[in-house]
């Protein structure tokens, strides 16, 4: 091929596409949905940029790399637009139409963008997003008189889960806990925290590949902790050998097709001391209670606000490490997820049906106090008309937890 011939952006149909995670008719009532927010915005066409939001309304979760990816909706077509490097991939995973912009010349993404809204006037986007230099582009390229941030309004629709998302969920949920069986089951004096962390990451791998034969097996990890290394959620895992007397947090997340799950667990090695096991049953008790208050009607921050006051009366406020729990549905630990449904102060949000919650209080004890060590639970919960369902089965507390080697 000469520099002459070489396009700007194509298309690349290769191969026979794959059963997507959802059927077509759940993926085009999603679009319709976005479609009917830019009614409401007056947009003409809107340019995605997050994994998130391409996920969820396409059905393909990129990997960028650095590179742009997006999915471009009008009120008539949507499309994915990925890079060259990724092949037919995008196109097979796509409820959409998918264009390749290739990378000889610089912003052809711009270029392939372009070709899809033509002279569309009022553009939205996801301003929490979109960066200031690719801001930039998108006015040079696309020259809107106006740009719309429908991040929120997006963020919005994601909350309410349909049956379909709903049944993937509780299947996350079911295999995660597979993983915190495995690891349970791997837990021993002087293994490591990464040998472990691997026991339960292979465990839900195997399952998800049989349950779940057409989907891309990628990102699904374990975060197994020990001692001081439990003072953060999101701790990396280490080679540290486990000790007699150990502080553990047990936490597996697979993914299935963009959609993350979670398990999280407090163990100990041994019979923990006195000052521990009070910490332990005081942070149980406020995930008990905060289970109790996840229905239709309940605000996050009236959640909230009824937990802090517990751990206030038990002077534990102060050790809160976050806020007590989130939504479920398209996320991950490298893209974003719906902020408006996190258990904080600042959030007044009201639950309602179809919504999926996690309930998980943490507290963290510094390392030179002899209760020291990060205590964290978490359950799933889903809203239905019924009530409220706890999908997550994998027992907490002493009575479970406490592992004899």
């Amino acid at each position: 091929m000469t520099l002459s011939t070489r396009k700007d952006f194509y298309k690349f149909e290769n191969g026979e596409k794959p059963p997507l995670q959802f059927s077509q008719a759940e993926y085009d009532l999603r679009i319709n949905g976005l479609r009917n927010i830019m009614i409401e915005m007056g947009i003409e066409a809107t340019v995605l940029t997050s994994m998130h939001c391409v996920s969820y309304y396409t059905g393909f979760t990129y990997c960028s790399f650095g590179r742009p990816y997006a999915c471009v909706v009008t009120h008539d077509h949507a499309y994915t637009i990925s890079a060259g490097i990724d092949g037919g991939q995008p196109a097979r995973r796509s409820s959409t139409e998918n264009i390749i912009y290739s990378d000889w010349k610089r912003d052809n993404f711009w270029r392939a963008v372009k070709s899809c809204i033509s002279n569309a006037d009022i553009i939205g986007m996801e301003a929490d997003h979109l960066t200031i230099v690719q801001q930039s582009k998108l006015n040079e390229f696309l020259s809107p008189n106006k740009i719309v941030d429908v991040a929120p309004a997006s963020m919005k629709q994601r909350m309410i889960k349909s049956n379909d998302e709903l049944e993937l969920i509780r299947q996350g949920a079911r295999i995660a806990d597979i993983g915190g069986f495995a690891i349970h089951d791997a837990i021993s004096v002087g293994a490591r925290e990464i040998d472990i962390a691997m026991a339960g990451r292979d465990a839900m791998e195997f399952e998800i590949a049989k349950s779940f034969p057409h989907s891309e097996l990628r990102d699904t990890w374990v975060w197994f902790q020990s001692g001081v290394n439990t003072d953060g959620a999101h701790n990396p895992v280490t080679t540290r050998k486990l000790v007699e007397g150990d502080i553990l947090s047990l936490n597996t997340f697979p993914m299935i097709s963009g959609y993350y799950t979670a398990l999280e667990r407090t163990l100990f090695i041994g019979e923990p001391n006195k000052e521990s096991l009070k910490v332990w049953e005081a942070n149980i008790e406020a995930h008990e209670l905060g289970i109790s208050l996840i229905k239709e009607g309940a605000t996050c921050s009236g959640i909230t606000a009824e937990i802090n006051s517990l751990f206030e009366e038990k002077n534990l406020l102060q050790y809160r490490s976050f806020g007590y729990g989130h939504s479920f549905g398209v996320l991950s630990h490298y893209y974003g997820r719906e902020a408006g449904l996190e258990l904080r102060e600042d959030i007044d949000t009201e639950l309602t049906s179809n919504m999926v919650v996690s309930m998980e209080p943490m507290i963290t004890i510094p390392d030179n106090n002899t209760a020291g060590g990060g205590y964290r639970e978490h359950d799933i919960l889903v809203l239905h008309d019924g009530g409220v369902e706890n999908i997550t089965m994998f027992p907490y507390g002493p009575e479970h937890n406490i592992v004899n080697c």
